[in-house]
């Protein structure tokens, strides 16, 4: 993902921003953690079509056609792309929803041609289209989200609570002007409109974008969209910081968090996937798992996950 990135980190300021205001408001109307059972963490990342995965996360002989399976095999989200570009076929949703672990859920990216048409697409049956698809993927299926352009400002409010109408599926939405951003009044107008239409919000950790970074929520689930930058240490201090709050969110009365790990070129999104695992499996209370390594295969014995 290039949105957002730099190539030179030092003066960056990566410390997570306090708890909007909102965020209270929306805990004291939650049901109670202890009647929220289990909490659940996903942790994924933007693509099983890595080859270079292959010895490392997929077992060394892994066929191409047999990606998806050790994908949600090792992970157990996704964020879906693919879904961005073209609306799947039925045959397509029936082949992943087949290939997939059970407790896997997909987060499928809003078509473009829905998330940058000036009317979010009330002009015809895309929508209507991309809903029915998608909900074939059935109990896998999580939150979609859509990611706004930058040029989707404020006064586009109304567009978007339209867009809201109509959206039948679990949604996330991601938004990029800064001018969300910049202005108070501006700010909480758009996260009051999507806590009443109990629609989550898209937290995207990038280090030249820190405004988007915004730490809000408006429902029980939260999507995490991690930008590290090739394992720099600052990666795993960002991850520490995050294990952190998901744990007092979850204590306050979040549900479920997706977290997308992106390194370039995805090569490295797995190593970070599994640092977060390692920190959130100790914490009492919270479903969660996550990618292992494959040991080195040694002479005579048969490549094992450990």
């Amino acid at each position: 993902m290039e949105f957002g990135k730099l190539h030179d980190l030092a003066n960056v300021d990566f410390t997570l921003p306090p708890d909007p205001q909102g965020n209270g408001k929306l805990f004291r109307h939650l049901p109670k953690p202890e009647t929220r059972n289990p909490k659940s963490t996903y942790i994924g990342a933007t693509g099983w079509s890595m080859p270079e995965w292959k010895g490392k996360i997929y077992p060394a002989k892994t066929k191409t056609a047999d990606f998806l399976h050790h994908y949600t095999r090792q992970f157990n989200t996704i964020e879906l792309n693919t879904t961005h570009y073209r609306i799947p076929d039925a045959a397509m949703i029936a082949k992943w929803y087949a290939q997939s672990a059970a407790d896997f859920r997909f987060c499928p990216k809003v078509l473009q041609r829905i998330s940058h048409a000036a009317d979010l697409g009330a002009s015809n049956d895309l929508t209507a289209q991309f809903c029915e698809s998608l909900a074939g993927l059935k109990e896998k299926l999580g939150p979609c989200f859509i990611q706004l352009p930058p040029y989707f400002g404020p006064e586009r409010l109304g567009v978007l609570e339209d867009f809201f109408k109509t959206f039948s599926l679990p949604l996330a939405v991601e938004v990029r002007n800064e001018r969300w951003f910049d202005d108070p009044q501006h700010f909480n107008q758009l996260f009051d409109l999507l806590e009443k239409y109990s629609v989550s919000t898209v937290i995207t950790d990038v280090a030249g974008r820190r405004d988007v970074c915004h730490m809000r929520l408006t429902t029980d689930k939260v999507l995490v969209r991690f930008v590290g930058n090739n394992l720099h240490p600052t990666d795993y201090a960002r991850i520490d910081e995050w294990a952190e709050r998901l744990e007092s969110w979850f204590a306050a009365g979040l549900s479920e968090v997706y977290f997308f790990t992106h390194e370039p070129d995805n090569l490295l999104a797995p190593d970070l996937a599994i640092y977060l695992f390692e920190k959130m499996k100790n914490l009492s209370g919270i479903a969660v798992r996550g990618p292992k390594i494959i040991e080195t295969e040694q002479p005579g014995e048969q490549m094992t996950l450990f």
